[in-house]
């Protein structure tokens, strides 16, 4: 049975940590992969990695169905990009562990991902469109690094200042 876990919120020095290796799957992995869909379906959200959680394991999961769409759950062990395409697109982006904060984002419109999955198969597959952006921003995350880090200086100082103040009136609520 999945559990929902916390979500981080950001500036959480975790968020900054470059995730470990998966050795090999094993009943705790399943576990932690079931517990990632159901707080990211939770949240609601279409992407999560284990490092929001506060796992450091390279592990994250998404789902780019859209909403009159069958749920296409996905998850991806020790993901790595093998290619990106030279043409970039601007699309929004959000992040989970940084709530109601929404910017635009030039990231590779396609991308060529290889992972593992739960039953420890090498797979890999090409990205587009809105999965394309997903794996990105979820693999970042797998490595320390936040979409505003693709921001001004400026916007970045203005968002953190948000979350510090939204993680105060939290911990008072």
């Amino acid at each position: 049975m999945a559990t929902l876990r916390p979500i981080l919120i950001h500036p959480d020095p975790r968020l900054r940590k470059t995730a470990a290796p998966i050795r090999g799957v094993d009943d705790s992995v399943r576990q932690l992969a079931d517990d990632m869909l159901a707080t990211m379906y939770d949240a609601p959200g279409i992407g999560l990695a284990a490092t929001q959680l506060g796992v450091m394991k390279q592990i994250f999961v998404m789902d780019c169905a859209g909403k009159d769409e069958e749920p296409d759950p996905m998850v991806f062990l020790n993901p790595e990009i093998t290619w990106a395409s030279d043409n970039w697109v601007v699309s929004e982006e959000g992040c989970l562990s940084i709530p109601d904060i929404f910017e635009d984002v030039s990231r590779p419109d396609r991308v060529r991902l290889r992972w593992m999955d739960l039953e420890g198969h090498v797979r890999e597959e090409e990205f587009s469109d809105r999965p394309a952006t997903c794996v990105q921003h979820e693999l970042d995350h797998l490595r320390g690094k936040l979409f505003i880090d693709y921001l001004s200086p400026i916007r970045r100082t203005m968002i953190t200042s948000k979350m510090k103040k939204l993680k105060r009136e939290k911990a008072r609520a």
